[in-house]
């Protein structure tokens, strides 16, 4: 479970790289030109959307990396990488998959309570 955990949490923080990339893109392209968040629509909550895009990953790939030794520290990065993910960008076609490896990484590491290697989390 922990190596299911660590590979969901690496790739499910790659692809949330991916969408972080735009989504802080996006932000700094409707504040240098107000006409594309006029024709593309305006972000409500720009510093949200920015924190989220860097912190997002960071708390995935982190996870990710601690899953295999500390599967508690890692279940719970994962688990917020992925909730902060939904509630900056929301559940759509880009962020499901995001969303989905963060979460069920974060459950696989969480419910490793008799782990691989003798040292238990709990």
């Amino acid at each position: 479970m922990r190596n299911a955990a660590l590979m969901l949490g690496i790739i499910g923080g790659l692809i949330a790289m991916v969408v972080g990339f735009f989504g802080y893109g996006y932000t700094e392209v409707v504040r240098n030109h107000a006409e594309v968040g006029e024709i593309f629509g305006q972000v409500n909550n720009e510093q949200l959307i920015r924190i989220s895009s860097f912190l997002s990953p960071l708390l995935a790939i982190a996870g990710g990396a601690m899953a295999k030794i500390r599967a508690l520290w890692g279940g719970v990065l994962m688990l917020l990488g992925g909730a902060l993910m939904y509630h900056a960008f929301g559940f759509g076609v880009f962020t499901m998959f995001p969303i989905g490896f963060c979460l069920v990484g974060g459950i696989l590491a969480l419910a490793a309570g008799k782990p691989d290697e003798p040292k238990a989390h709990f």
